[in-house]
C-alpha cells in the first residue's frame, strides 16, 4: 500500500525518483507478484504498474516483449474486479481503469507481435463486466481505452471485431443491455476506422461465401440490421454487396436479404431508399420474384413502408398493382391487408389507385380474398365516413365504399350476400348505436346511395323478411300434431332455410330444428324474436339467451352455434322497431320543416324527404306493425298534404301497407285520413287516385260507402 501511494504521488518530471525507483518497478513485474495468490496484492500491484507506465511514459521500463505481454494480460485480468461496484476495493479498480485510459497505456502493446491476444482479452473483459450499476464515468473510460486501440492501431483483426459485434446479436443484446450500449457507442465513435474492417468481414461472408472467417457468420443479417440502426455509415461498402445478394440464384438467400432490407428501408428514420436508389430499385424488383415467399415478404413490407415513408407510396403503387393480380391467393390477400392497414393508420397514406386495388379484389375468385377486401373497405368507411375521424375530405375520398359494398349483394355467392348483411349491420349502420343515432345514420345513408345500392338494400330487407316468414311457418308446423304430411312440410321448410346458408347448413338446420322440437322454452324465445312487436332491445336479449342455451363450454369453436347465431341475427329486428320508425319519421319531419342537418350530411332537404319516404315505404312492407302509432301516422299525414306528388304517393302507399288497424285503434287518425284520401282520389294525379282507392279498400271496413262517396 505504501508503494502504491508512492507511485501514485510521483509525476513524470521526477527524474531522480524515477531513477531511484527503477529497480522497484522492475521487481514489481516479477512472477512473485504477477502470480500472487492474494487478490488484494494483485490489485495493488496492477495499480503500481499502471502508474509506472504513466511515470515512465513514453518509454516503459520493461524491454522484454514477453514481459510486457505478461504484464498487460495480468492488468487485464484485474479489471474483472470492476464488475462489483459494492466491493470495498471498487475505487481502486476504478483508479486502475481511469489511469490506463488516461495514459493510453495499452498502446505500448502495438510494438508486440501478438498484441491482438491482449486486446481481445481486454475487450472481452470490459464487455463482460459492464453492468447497470456502473456510472457514466466507468463507461467513458472503457470507451476511451478501447477506441484508442482501434483508432491508433494498424487495423482491427476479425477476432477483435467479433469481440465487439457479438454484443449486437439479439441473444447477447437481451442478456446484457449495457454491453450492447457500450458496443454501440464504441462503433459510432470509431466509424471511419472500423468501417473498412466491417466491409471486409461482410465481403468475406456474403460475396466470397467464407463463413469460416468468423463465428458470427451465421448472424450477418442480424448484424447488418443493428449496424444500420447504429450508424448507416458503418455499412457504406456493404450495401452494394446486398444488391449482389438480392440477385442470388438461391430463393432462400434472396428471401433472407429481402427480410433484412425490408427492415432497413421500412424503419421510421431510414432514408436508405433516397440515399441508395440503385439498391431500392433492385429491392422493388423482388416484388416480381419467381419465388412465392419472396413476393409475399415484399408485399408485407409495403405496409410498414407506406406508414413510415409516405413519400415512397408512388414507387410502391405499380408493384402492388401487379401483385394484386398475383396467381397466389395469399399474396393477393396480403396486398389488401397491406393497403387497409396503412389506410386505417392514416387515410392520406393510401392513394386512390391503392384503394382501387382493394375495390377490384371484392370480386376476386377466392372467398378469402373477397372477404378481406370487403371487411377492409367496411372498416375504412366506418372510421372515416361514420365517425368522420379525418374530416370531410377523407369522408369524401371513401364515400363510394357504401355503394360498392351493397352492389356485392347482387353476386350469386351466398357467402357474399351474408357478409354484406353483416357489414351493413356492423359498419354501415351499426346496430349497437342508440335508436336516434342509428336511424339518423340509416336516413342519410339511404339518401346518399346510388339507385343500384338502394335496390340491393331493399332486396336485402326483402330476403331477411322472407327468411323470417319461413322461420315463422316452421314454428307453426311445430304446433301441429305429428303426421307424415307435417314432417314432409317441415323437411321442405328446413331445406328452404338451409338454402340461404353456405357449407353444411342442412345438417345444422336439422339439428337446430330437433333442439326446437325438444325445448319449448327455446321455441317461445324464437317466437318472441320473430314477433312483429319485438323491439331491437328485446331481440338482442333473445339472441343472447338462445345462443347461451346452445353453447357448449367444452367446445370453444362451435360451427353449429355460429350458424344458429347467424340465422338469429338475420331474422332479428336489429335495426327496425316501433321506436326506430318513430325516430325516422321525426327526422323526415325535421327535413320538411327545414330544421334537419341535411346540408351538413351532404344531401339536399328535397332528396332527404324523398329518400326518407322511399325508405319508409320499403320498411312498411317488411315491418308494417312498427308503424302503428298515432305519432307516426300524424307525421305521415303531414306528408300527404305536401304538394310534391311523389311524396304524397309514397305516404299513401305506407298507409295502405300499414293501416289495417287504424279504423279500430286510431279513430282520430281515421277521421283526418278519410277526407284527404277522398281529395286525392278525386283531384290527385291518376296514379294518386288509384293509390287512394287501393288504400281505402285495404284499411276501411265500410269501403263500399267510402268508394261510393268518391264515385258520386
Amino acid at each position: 500500500q505504501m508503494v502504491v501511494k508512492t507511485f501514485m504521488d510521483m509525476d513524470q518530471d521526477s527524474e531522480d525518483e524515477k531513477q531511484q525507483y527503477l529497480p522497484l518497478a522492475l521487481h514489481l513485474a516479477s512472477e512473485f507478484f504477477l502470480r500472487n495468490p492474494n487478490k488484494d496484492v494483485r490489485l495493488l500491484v496492477a495499480c503500481c504498474l499502471a502508474d509506472i507506465f504513466r511515470i515512465y511514459a513514453p518509454e516503459a521500463p520493461y524491454t522484454s516483449h514477453d514481459k510486457l505481454k505478461d504484464i498487460f494480460l495480468f492488468i487485464t485480468r484485474q479489471l474483472k474486479g470492476l464488475e462489483d461496484t459494492k466491493s470495498p476495493q471498487f475505487n481502486r479498480y476504478f483508479y486502475l481503469l481511469e489511469n490506463l485510459a488516461w495514459v493510453k497505456s495499452y498502446n505500448i502493446c502495438f510494438e508486440l507481435e501478438d498484441c491482438n491476444e491482449i486486446f481481445i482479452q481486454l475487450f472481452r473483459t470490459l464487455f463482460s463486466v459492464i453492468n447497470n450499476s456502473h456510472n457514466q464515468k466507468v463507461q467513458m473510460h472503457m470507451l476511451d481505452l478501447m477506441s484508442s486501440i482501434i483508432m491508433e492501431g494498424d487495423g482491427v483483426t476479425q477476432e477483435l471485431l467479433d469481440s465487439i459485434l457479438i454484443n449486437l446479436i439479439p441473444a447477447h443484446k437481451n442478456l446484457n443491455k449495457q454491453a450492447f450500449d457500450l458496443a454501440k457507442v464504441l462503433l459510432k465513435r470509431t466509424v471511419q476506422t472500423i468501417e473498412p474492417c466491417i466491409a471486409n468481414f461482410f465481403n468475406q461472408v456474403l460475396v466470397l461465401g467464407k463463413s469460416s472467417v468468423s463465428d458470427l457468420s451465421e448472424h450477418v443479417f442480424d448484424l447488418i440490421q443493428e449496424l444500420f440502426a447504429i450508424d448507416p455509415h458503418l455499412l457504406l461498402s456493404v450495401m452494394p454487396q446486398l444488391e449482389f445478394k438480392l440477385k442470388s440464384n438461391d430463393g432462400e438467400e434472396r428471401l433472407a436479404v429481402v427480410r433484412l432490407l425490408a427492415k432497413l428501408f421500412g424503419s421510421k428514420d431510414s432514408d436508405l431508399a433516397t440515399q441508395n436508389r440503385p439498391l431500392w430499385q433492385c429491392f422493388l424488383g423482388r416484388f416480381n420474384d419467381i419465388h412465392v415467399p419472396v413476393r409475399l415478404e415484399s408485399v408485407k413490407f409495403a405496409s410498414h413502408c407506406l406508414m413510415n415513408h409516405p413519400d415512397l407510396a408512388k414507387d410502391l403503387t405499380d408493384y402492388l398493382k401487379v401483385r394484386s393480380h398475383d396467381p397466389e391467393e395469399a399474396i393477393r390477400h396480403d396486398v389488401i391487408v397491406t393497403i387497409i392497414t396503412a389506410g386505417k393508420r392514416d387515410l392520406s397514406l393510401v392513394n386512390e389507385q391503392l384503394l382501387g386495388f382493394v375495390r377490384e379484389r371484392t370480386l376476386d375468385k377466392r372467398w378469402r380474398v373477397r372477404k378481406e377486401a370487403m371487411m377492409g373497405l367496411a372498416q375504412l368507411y366506418k372510421k372515416y365516413c361514420l365517425h368522420a375521424e379525418a374530416g370531410k375530405d377523407a369522408a369524401e375520398k371513401v364515400s363510394w365504399i357504401k355503394d360498392k359494398l351493397l352492389h356485392i349483394y347482387y353476386q350469386n355467392s351466398i357467402d357474399d350476400k351474408l357478409l354484406v348483411e353483416k357489414i351493413f349491420a356492423q359498419y354501415l349502420v351499426p346496430h349497437n348505436l342508440e335508436t336516434e343515432e342509428r336511424m339518423k345514420c340509416l336516413y342519410y345513408l339511404y339518401a346518399s346511395l346510388d339507385p343500384n345500392a338502394v335496390k340491393a338494400l331493399n332486396e336485402m330487407w326483402k330476403c331477411q323478411n322472407m327468411l323470417r316468414s319461413h322461420v315463422r311457418e316452421l314454428l307453426d308446423l311445430h304446433k301441429q300434431p305429428t303426421s307424415e304430411a307435417n314432417s314432409a312440410a317441415m323437411f321442405g321448410k328446413l331445406m328452404t332455410i338451409a338454402s340461404k346458408y353456405p357449407g353444411k347448413a342442412q345438417d345444422f338446420v336439422k339439428k337446430f330444428n330437433q333442439v326446437l322440437g325438444d325445448d319449448e322454452k327455446l321455441r317461445s324465445q324464437l317466437e318472441l324474436l320473430i314477433s312483429p312487436t319485438c323491439s331491437c332491445k328485446q331481440a338482442d336479449v333473445c339472441v343472447r339467451e338462445i345462443a347461451r342455451k346452445l353453447a357448449n363450454p367444452k367446445q370453444p369453436t362451435n360451427p353449429f352455434l355460429e350458424m344458429v347465431k347467424f340465422l338469429l341475427e338475420r331474422i332479428a329486428p336489429v335495426h327496425i322497431d316501433s321506436e326506430a320508425i318513430s325516430a325516422l319519421v321525426k327526422l323526415m319531419n325535421k327535413s320538411i320543416e327545414g330544421t334537419a342537418d341535411d346540408e351538413e350530411e351532404g344531401v339536399s332537404p328535397d332528396t332527404a324527404i324523398r329518400a326518407g319516404l322511399e325508405l319508409l315505404k320499403v320498411l312498411s312492407f317488411t315491418h308494417p306493425t312498427s308503424f302503428h302509432s298515432a305519432e307516426t301516422y300524424e307525421s305521415l299525414l303531414q306528408c300527404l298534404r305536401m304538394e310534391d306528388d311523389k311524396v304524397a304517393e309514397a305516404a299513401i302507399q305506407i298507409f295502405r301497407n300499414t293501416g289495417h288497424k287504424i279504423e279500430t285503434d286510431l279513430p282520430q287518425i281515421r277521421s283526418t285520413l278519410i277526407p284527404i284520401l277522398h281529395q286525392k282520389a278525386k283531384r290527385g294525379t291518376p296514379h294518386q287516385a288509384k293509390q287512394a282507392v287501393h288504400c281505402i279498400h285495404a284499411i276501411f271496413s265500410n269501403k263500399e260507402v267510402q268508394l261510393a262517396q268518391i264515385f258520386e
